[in-house]
């Protein structure tokens, strides 16, 4: 690809797994689950009762004191997307006093930020007249609103994690939020990287910060989306491309990555974990993987590699039966004839679908595998299915052997990212 190279110089996660990228791969290299009984609120009316949970958070302890104030102004995944920050920049020993602000920059992704019931709740029930299912729009109007949190808003907006990010970082480049639920964070690390090799940055902020573990978020998502029904069996539930799977396990997370020029990592002497080298966003239309399979192809071109000389594909892997069939049959239209096959790798395995954040955790993970030589198997894929053409890395750690990597996101209505990303050797 033409212009600025882009390289990768820290990564930041906050996961079920772990709350670092060493927890989090000591996480992986255990084969340790992060989907456990929800505890954060009692699920016991709703069909899913677990979910990948992340149990200790506390943003107070990724800020500077005189940020810790405006953390009452956001919603958990806002609050997640600014202490992952933190700590995608200490991980890349980034620091930001010197960096040129005007060419510093943040690009997110971003899902629906689910409102608290504690705000929520009562000015709901003050418009019910006492009678469940009925809303009174006269004391919504004069009674539920006025009860509300003057700044309510401001605490669920999805472009309000850029925005503080900037703020505390003093980040003055460009500045941008994408909201396409799961494929959010892999469409905004591709434009990312755009805007470095297009010249107008030189290091860029991006990925995302999602969590399902709400009341409100899964019982949407109980209505809408197909959910794993093994409540009695959490760390064996989430079972991408097995012959039993039977849906998404919810969870949270956040993931950022610092992208930068190769010319200003190598002038700061920053350890590079990874060449973005090819991108690609399309849509599939008919969700036969015509769509995914054109996004992977576009991708390989820019990047200038074939199929083969790809080392793993670390896919979407959602659990459901539609979506892995889908997903499989669009990997399969490109690397088919690969031999030996071209292993697939699912991160949800071990900790839930993140949602928005799900591309930039997951990419993560490959990145890690890249530095370490190493790629940990897929939890709980113990019969293939003949819908799924495709060879899933299971039960074993397998040597990272080539010197690409392959991500891919999309959406339950067809929106598609791939993203290649080549092993630092230079």
């Amino acid at each position: 690809m033409n212009g600025e190279r882009v390289v990768i110089t820290g990564i930041g996660l906050l996961t079920p797994i772990g709350l670092d990228v060493a927890a989090v791969w000591q996480s992986l290299r255990e084969g340790r689950s992060g989907v456990r009984p929800i505890q954060s609120f009692d699920p016991g009316g709703l069909p899913i009762r677990i979910a990948g949970e992340i149990p200790d958070f506390d943003a107070k302890k990724f800020v500077d004191r005189k940020d810790r104030k405006s953390l009452k102004m956001m919603a958990r995944p806002i609050r997640m997307a600014v202490a992952c920050t933190t700590l995608a920049l200490q991980h890349g020993q980034v620091d930001t006093g010197q960096l040129d602000p005007t060419r510093f920059g943040v690009d997110f992704g971003a899902g629906l930020i689910a409102s608290e019931l504690e705000e929520l709740g009562p000015p709901s029930r003050a418009s019910t007249n006492g009678r469940p299912g009925h809303v009174d729009l006269h004391k919504w109007g004069t009674q539920g609103l006025a009860s509300m949190p003057p700044l309510w808003m401001l605490k669920y907006l999805p472009n309000m994690p850029a925005c503080h990010v900037s703020i505390m970082h003093n980040a003055q480049g460009p500045n941008n939020t994408i909201t396409e639920t799961d494929v959010a964070a892999l469409l905004a690390i591709g434009e990312a990287a755009s805007i470095i090799r297009r010249g107008q940055a030189d290091v860029m902020l991006s990925g995302a910060a999602d969590s399902k573990v709400n009341p409100l978020s899964l019982t949407r998502l109980s209505m809408f989306s197909p959910l794993s029904g093994r409540n009695d069996d959490p760390e064996r539930a989430c079972r991408p491309f097995d012959r039993h799977r039977d849906g998404i396990v919810p969870g949270e997370g956040a993931g950022v990555l610092v992208l930068e020029s190769l010319t200003h990592a190598q002038k700061r002497g920053a350890t590079i974990y990874g060449e973005v080298v090819g991108f690609s966003a399309t849509f599939d239309l008919k969700r036969n993987g015509d769509g995914i399979a054109r996004a992977i192809s576009q991708a390989l071109a820019r990047a200038g590699v074939e199929p083969g000389d790809i080392d793993h594909i670390n896919a979407q892997g959602f659990s459901t039966r539609r979506e892995d069939a889908w997903e499989a049959w669009g990997i399969h239209k490109v690397f088919g004839a690969c031999q030996p096959p071209v292993p697939v790798f699912a991160a949800k395995s071990y900790f839930g679908s993140l949602g928005a954040a799900s591309g930039a955790v997951e990419l993560a993970i490959s990145l890690l595998a890249l530095h370490h030589g190493q790629l940990p198997p897929t939890r709980n894929f113990e019969e293939p299915d003949a819908e799924c053409p495709v060879t899933v890395l299971g039960r074993e750690t397998r040597p990272v052997e080539r010197g690409h990597v392959l991500k891919l996101s999309f959406t339950e209505m067809g929106q598609c990212a791939a993203l290649v990303v080549r092993r630092w050797t230079e």
